[in-house]
């Protein structure tokens, strides 16, 4: 017994401890995509606030203080108004969420795959198995991050706050946690859980299932080899794919983690994500479900593509299995 014992200890940490390995690894591989777009993140979360109809309710005169601005206009307006450092505000929370998501969302995928689904015997793993697998591990990943996912959303309107007059609401990440779990307690910090894990479903079914399922078919079916060509094609389909999936989820959950709560840390604006729904479809339309597209779409893409070229190549460095 003590031999296979002597020998375990003498393997690489990567195949000790798979698990946590992959948890890890796809952490580092989603802080370097984070740091790289998450200026278009941010775009993206100030477009998707803009000409809030429910806002109406509370007398609330950010709607007509706030133009419909494009993406690039968005943009120049946060780095004019606010200063350039500022399209990184709340970059802190957002790491910390897809360390949690990424390893989360990575590990939960392939435990499914390789364990509870399994490949058959030519490699082939069935499209509905994936659609199932993505989006449960999107539904886990996500459930755990919601608080650092809560912060986040929030910490991106600090700088709009400023300029509309109000006073700011945090003074840093941890206050943001500490005033959030004060005011709401626990039950606070998953605020627009639902709708979190309803996008979170969707996106992971874009991006996990089709890169599995374009990357293993471009392999088993064309002379391309598991090299960064194939997981560059791959990655760029799966962004394309979760960023139409997911765009109106997301809008829907950060208008209910943004919106002001009573001190129950009940929403003061939408009762549940289907109220917050009906009332965006109604009072603006059904596009501005797709409010925010072009920089979701825009930073998804490139997101995805680091985040997969990144993941793949420190796997392989790291002894571990390609994804």
């Amino acid at each position: 017994m003590s031999v296979p014992e002597d020998e375990e200890r003498l393997l690489p940490l990567a195949q000790r401890w798979p698990r946590a390995s992959k948890f890890l690894l796809s952490g580092c591989a989603a802080t370097v995509a984070e740091l790289a777009t998450f200026p278009l993140d941010l775009t993206k979360t100030r477009l998707q606030m803009q000409g809030e109809a429910a806002l109406a309710r509370l007398g609330d005169g950010a709607r007509e203080s706030a133009p419909y601005r494009g993406m690039v206009r968005t943009a120049l307006g946060i780095v004019q108004e606010e200063g350039f450092l500022k399209l990184w505000q709340g970059v802190t929370p957002a790491i910390y969420r897809h360390v949690v998501y990424s390893g989360g969302r990575m590990v939960t995928y392939e435990h499914l795959r390789e364990v509870v689904f399994g490949k058959s015997e030519d490699k082939h793993y069935p499209l509905w198995k994936s659609v199932i697998g993505g989006m449960m591990a999107g539904v886990v990943g996500q459930f755990l991050a919601n608080p650092t996912d809560l912060v986040k959303v929030q910490m991106q309107m600090e700088g709009k706050r400023k300029l509309e007059g109000k006073p700011l609401r945090f003074r840093g990440v941890h206050h943001a946690f500490a005033k959030i779990l004060s005011e709401g307690g626990i039950r606070g910090l998953w605020a627009g859980w639902v709708p979190n894990i309803q996008r979170a479903a969707l996106v992971n079914m874009g991006d996990l299932t089709t890169y599995d399922t374009v990357k293993h078919y471009l392999v088993l079916n064309t002379p391309l080899e598991d090299n960064i060509t194939t997981h560059g094609l791959s990655s760029l389909c799966s962004g394309l794919v979760a960023s139409i999936l997911g765009t109106p989820a997301d809008v829907i959950k950060s208008r209910i983690m943004n919106q002001p709560r009573d001190k129950q840390g009940r929403g003061l604006l939408y009762k549940s994500s289907t109220d917050c729904l009906i009332q965006a479809v109604q009072g603006e339309g059904f596009m501005s479900l797709y409010k925010g597209f072009l920089p979701s779409w825009l930073r998804m893409t490139p997101w995805s593509l680091v985040f997969w070229l990144t993941y793949e190549k420190i796997r392989e460095m790291s002894g571990v299995s390609p994804f």
